[in-house]
């Protein structure tokens, strides 16, 4: 009887000796990296040129700025095959710093529209004009996560 005694004790210590190695697994394997908006564009029959030349004149000055700002990362634009007609041709994808990020965006990117259109009225006309190239599928936001 005296043996069992020791023994369980024994076991018991070693299982507690185990508890901070398993609270010590349960930490995340991952930090939380930036944020990207990716917006899915179809562009219309006819129209691909078109709109590549959009954003590489005017787009790409409102990006240049709003990256000189401190307001994205980076942004970048990518060209898939559609699988069918209801499919992207073309991914935008803009780099945010962290979801944080994103307070505020649109009164602080609003003063760098302002150089590129005067008015509100102006930006209004501007997007119903690109909207006669593209058609936006939808916008979700992906945020990186970085492994440790």
């Amino acid at each position: 009887m005296k043996l069992r005694f020791p023994a369980a004790v024994a076991v018991a210590l070693l299982s507690m000796s185990s508890i901070p190695s398993a609270l010590a697994d349960d930490a995340k394997s991952y930090t939380e990296g930036t944020v990207s908006e990716v917006t899915s564009i179809r562009t219309k029959p006819g129209m691909f040129d078109a709109y590549m030349k959009w954003l590489d004149t005017t787009g790409k000055q409102l990006r240049d700025d709003e990256k000189k700002a401190g307001l994205i990362l980076d942004y970048a634009v990518y060209a898939v095959q559609p699988r069918s007609p209801h499919d992207p041709d073309i991914y935008l994808v803009i780099t945010y710093k962290n979801m944080a990020a994103l307070d505020g965006l649109t009164d602080r990117v609003e003063p760098i529209q302002r150089k590129i259109w005067a008015t509100r009225e102006a930006g209004a006309k501007a997007a119903i004009d690109r909207e006669s190239m593209r058609e936006v599928l939808g916008t979700e936001l992906v945020r990186r996560l970085d492994l440790k």
